[in-house]
């Protein structure tokens, strides 16, 4: 089975009702049956952040980023080293959209969007 890289874009519904967090705050999403480790890019900062200057992450690992309205969404690979998978979903929890295998992008300001082109978390 192909590992996946994953920047999750989520409701903080799918946190309460999908994941688990221990003390740590270590928390997790399951999509088709498997189980991702995640972080949690909570705030504007960590949001902005997101996954630039990794030089690698494990296979079912990723960031869920966590928005406060559902509204379109848009992401890009600024200063990011590894390739991801952005997947958008609404409130309902229901996959609206996705970007498979995004490269990374060394272009700075000039790194295009990613966008979810509907509604999303």
């Amino acid at each position: 089975m192909r590992q996946i890289r994953l920047a999750l874009l989520v409701s903080l519904s799918l946190l309460a009702s999908g994941c688990a967090s221990s003390a740590q705050s270590t928390a997790w999403v399951e999509l088709q049956g498997h189980r991702y480790d995640v972080e949690l890019a909570k705030t504007e900062d960590q949001r902005e952040r997101g996954l630039m200057f990794r030089d690698s992450m494990v296979g079912d690992h990723g960031m869920l980023f966590i928005h406060d309205r559902e509204e379109p969404q848009a992401y890009w690979m600024k200063n990011t080293k590894i390739p991801l998978d952005i997947l958008y979903f609404d409130n309902g929890l229901k996959l609206v959209a996705q970007q498979r295998n995004v490269p990374p992008c060394t272009l700075g300001d000039q790194c295009p969007p990613y966008p979810s082109n509907v509604p999303a978390r």
